[in-house]
């Protein structure tokens, strides 16, 4: 054995589809790792050939030969060091999650996936058949096993490599964020380490793709659990990863970077996660409606802070019942963060459909139906000049007002991309407090006043909602811990407040399928997490009644 394996992680940010610029950007990698880092091997994540995850792309037939051509230049253009790429793999007329050993221009071995996870965020079992066989490999002169992410999870993969002789482990990962997700890593692969008295070495992938994010945060453990190095989270780069090979194979410590608090992981994973949909999609931009209120100023913190206050412009659309304090607290903050601003005043659009349905309403009293006009005269303007700069919109809808469907369809719910729909109304504020600790852009009155929707006299979120202190907690647990009504209020809740809760987010399912996608920082986040049928009988808020067919309200 050399008396140290030096190891380059592969911690990078990659394009689901691009094959072959994900076999480019890996290429130059491997020989910045070669050349730079004099390592014997560098290891890239899970699929890292097609990106993660690469969905029904998988069942296209040209995808095989498109991953064997990509494969093929890796092999022809890399040479002088091991390389480890994940990529799906036909083989025996099967599809599997692959992972393999390029080494002297040729694939020298190749591991496939035990694991498969069918939940969540998660489909594999849609697309690959289950690997069966420990996964062992030489790396100068050290038996290394090799596993790919859930298989790390259960006790067998890591079981089977050490009984064949791995004296360390090495696990490819696209390991999606979600709040505390890198203690709930850590815990486990520690665990694993101590079970099995191995090393093992965890690299994960990193960036955004569509709602999920990746933050990295690739770490080694050794034989007794004890993390020894960590990269940083949410940033893309080339980690050393030093093993001493003299004796008992242990991992040499290195640098551990600090672990980020909730809130700064929280921001930072919204930001990245804006700033690659903006990007790997090609837009221009952003356009964002500015009211004055918490969740549009940390809307536009978050799209200065991922693409430069030059690419967002925001639009102030007052109506008869906003407040001036709204209009200047909005100013105020465009004018800090340096973001160009632009004001249309809706009274006049809004007159004009009350004229033209004014005998449609005749004898019918003021409700929801103005103040959603008043949301979808917004949303047309926001997408007209949307399609007019090639600037994508960014809604500012918040996860507590999703879950009660608490926003208009084709108003304030219109939109490419919605960045905070899966953050809770009180994580909202607690981020808007973060980005202030930074630099104060958000002017302080906007935290202190009552939230409100400003569509009508004297309004508040509280005439519809409970008081988000009270809401977020019971939507935390109906909604991500799939608690019932009884348990919910068993856990000291208000009976009726509980199961108006419940009936709302139910009811409300409509909407949020056809809301634009966003960003994933809760363990259930609407949309590919949850999906729940549109149509359907089924009650959690009185069980003993039908939900049956109810006429929609406030759309």
């Amino acid at each position: 054995m050399n008396s140290r394996l030096r190891i380059a992680l592969g911690q990078l940010n990659l394009l689901v589809g691009d094959i072959s610029g994900n076999a480019a950007k890996m290429i130059a990698a491997a020989k910045r790792a070669r050349d730079e880092l004099k390592t014997h091997i560098v290891v890239f994540p899970e699929l890292a050939l097609t990106g993660y995850p690469p969905e029904d792309l998988l069942l296209r037939p040209e995808l095989s030969m498109r991953v064997e051509l990509a494969l093929g230049e890796m092999l022809r253009e890399i040479s002088g060091i091991d390389v480890i790429v994940g990529y799906p793999k036909r083989q025996y007329g099967k599809l599997f999650n692959a992972a393999s050993l390029l080494r002297g221009g040729k694939v020298a071995a190749t591991c496939f996936k035990h694991n498969l996870p069918n939940y969540g965020v998660f489909d594999e079992k849609r697309y690959f058949a289950e690997g069966v066989d420990p996964c062992l490999i030489d790396v100068a002169g050290v038996p290394v096993g090799v596993t790919i992410c859930e298989d790390v999870w259960e006790q067998g993969p890591v079981e089977q490599a050490v009984n064949a002789g791995a004296k360390l482990m090495i696990n490819l990962n696209a390991s999606p964020f979600h709040k505390n997700k890198g203690q709930e890593r850590f815990s486990v692969v520690a665990r694993r380490a101590r079970a099995n008295g191995v090393p093992i070495v965890y690299l994960n992938l990193v960036g955004g793709q569509d709602e999920l994010v990746f933050d990295g945060d690739s770490f080694v453990v050794d034989g007794r659990g004890e993390m020894t190095q960590r990269a940083p989270a949410f940033v893309e780069g080339l980690y050393l990863v030093e093993v001493d090979t003299d004796g008992q194979v242990t991992p040499v410590t290195g640098l551990i970077t600090p672990e980020l608090s909730e809130e700064e992981s929280v921001y930072t994973a919204l930001v990245l996660g804006v700033r690659d949909y903006i990007g790997k999609n090609g837009f221009a931009g952003v356009v964002i409606g500015l009211s004055g209120g918490i969740d549009s100023a940390l809307t536009l913190c978050l799209a200065v802070d991922a693409i430069g206050a030059s690419r967002v412009e925001a639009v102030m659309m007052p109506s008869r019942y906003s407040a001036s304090m709204s209009l200047d607290d909005a100013r105020a903050q465009a004018a800090a963060l340096g973001v160009k601003y632009s004001f249309i005043p809706i009274e006049p659009m809004f007159e004009s459909f009350l004229g033209a349905l004014k005998e449609e309403f005749k004898g019918r009293q003021p409700d929801t139906t103005e103040e959603n006009i008043q949301a979808r005269i917004r949303g047309t303007l926001l997408m007209a000049i949307s399609n007019k700069i090639g600037k994508m919109v960014l809604t500012t809808g918040n996860k507590s007002e999703m879950a009660m469907g608490y926003a208009t369809l084709y108003g304030d719910m219109a939109g490419g991309f919605a960045a905070i729909k899966d953050v809770p109304k009180t994580l909202v504020y607690r981020l808007a407090e973060y980005r202030n600790k930074i630099k104060a852009v958000i002017p302080r009155r906007v935290f202190e006043r009552p939230p409100s929707a400003e569509l009508a006299p004297d309004q508040r979120d509280t005439d519809s909602l409970p008081p988000y202190s009270t809401l977020d907690p019971i939507l935390e647990r109906y909604v991500e811990l799939d608690q019932s009504a009884e348990d919910i209020i068993a856990a000291g809740f208000d009976e009726a407040t509980v199961r108006k809760v419940l009936r709302m987010v139910d009811r409300n399912e409509y909407k949020r399928r056809q809301a634009p996608p966003g960003v994933r920082i809760t363990p259930r986040a609407f949309g590919r997490d949850r999906r729940y049928p549109l149509t359907s009988g089924y009650s959690s808020h009185s069980p003993d009644k039908p939900g049956g067919n109810v006429p929609a309200s406030g759309i």
